[in-house]
């Protein structure tokens, strides 16, 4: 991508950045870039609103699927076996 344009990102990029940013994993530039995208495209407009919905209503839910010390040791466990092989 030339210099000229690289603020403008495809609508993919944006989705991609968009759910890093309702995380804070998405830094300074990405998240400009982000909001121009926002400011012209409907479409990740809508997919960015629709996000903060559902991650505002999990959130609510206060869902724990597995507790934490479970959680590590099922990773301990598969990282043993991947370990093997």
């Amino acid at each position: 991508m030339s210099t000229k344009y690289k603020f403008f990102i495809s609508c993919e990029e944006a989705k991609h950045i968009c759910d890093k940013a309702q995380y804070g994993e998405a830094g300074f530039w990405e998240t400009i870039k982000l909001k121009l995208r926002l400011s012209w495209c409907h479409i990740t407009r809508a997919y960015s609103s629709k996000n903060s919905k559902l991650t505002e209503l999990l959130d609510k839910s206060k869902l724990d699927a597995i507790e934490k010390d479970k959680k590590d040791e099922m990773q301990r466990k598969l990282q043993e076996e991947m370990n093997k092989y």
